[in-house]
């Protein structure tokens, strides 16, 4: 059932409103980011855009740095834009390789920080490898 707050705005779930208030204190007390994914363009040449928003713990040459060290490796043309003194933008061009060179952007911030991060799909359609469905047989005799 839905329920409604006063001001007639729609009532969070308490799973929800718990997980937003986490996050929201990660981001304050913690060396933590957050990431949200987004698709561009989804015809080619596609792009898409990696928001990246740090902690007050953090400060901005930390995603410069690790930027950095992602940049020498990866295949995909990308830009980093600072957007303001707390988010930046990482634009991701067009190459086969756009998907898994995202995914291992953000493993580098993820091992960099010790899985502290808070990641959003929003509308990335890159379902990656699915480990459940492997079976042995599959590939080999």
């Amino acid at each position: 059932m839905i329920e409604f707050n006063e001001d007639g705005s729609i009532k969070l779930p308490d799973a929800m409103a718990k997980k937003k208030f986490d996050n929201n204190n990660k981001l304050k007390n913690q060396r933590s980011i957050s990431l949200k994914r987004a698709v561009v363009y989804d015809k080619s040449p596609k792009k898409c855009v990696l928001h990246i928003k740090i902690s007050d713990m953090l400060n901005e040459e930390y995603v410069s740095r690790v930027y950095g060290f992602f940049k020498e490796k990866a295949e995909v043309p990308t830009k980093l834009l600072k957007v303001s003194d707390k988010e930046f933008d990482v634009e991701i061009g067009t190459c086969f390789r756009r998907c898994s060179d995202c995914n291992s952007l953000v493993s580098r911030f993820r091992e960099s920080l010790d899985g502290n991060i808070i990641e959003d799909k929003g509308s990335c359609t890159f379902k990656g490898r699915d480990s459940d469905s492997f079976c042995y047989e599959d590939y080999f005799d």
